[in-house]
């Protein structure tokens, strides 16, 4: 494997769990709370219906004749960089909407 590509999944990793830690434990007010759980609710809902659709098109191509290979769709690595996007994104956009 590339070192390059190591390399970014521990940066990947490292900063993810500094993320979502500090989310968790992070003690305040009850309107950073509110702020937190609307943007994991709306990351859990965009994972959850990637998911669906990347099995919903497993299934139609296995109707279809053309059963998927195993190896196909989208890498881990860059959907944990989706997400970790997404929920950036999300936050920073109700910490605007909501917050100071």
């Amino acid at each position: 494997m590339d070192w390059v590509k190591i390399v970014y999944a521990l940066v990947l990793l490292a900063c993810a769990v500094y993320i979502l830690s500090v989310t968790f434990f992070a003690r305040g007010d009850e309107r950073k709370k509110f702020i937190n759980r609307k943007a994991q609710s709306y990351t859990f809902g965009v994972i959850f219906g990637t998911l669906i659709l990347d099995i919903g098109n497993v299934i139609f191509q296995t109707v279809r004749g053309n059963p998927a290979s195993y190896g196909e769709g989208i890498s881990p690595l860059m959907f944990l960089t989706i997400i970790i996007v997404i929920y950036m994104g999300t936050l920073l956009f109700y910490r605007n909407k909501y917050g100071d």
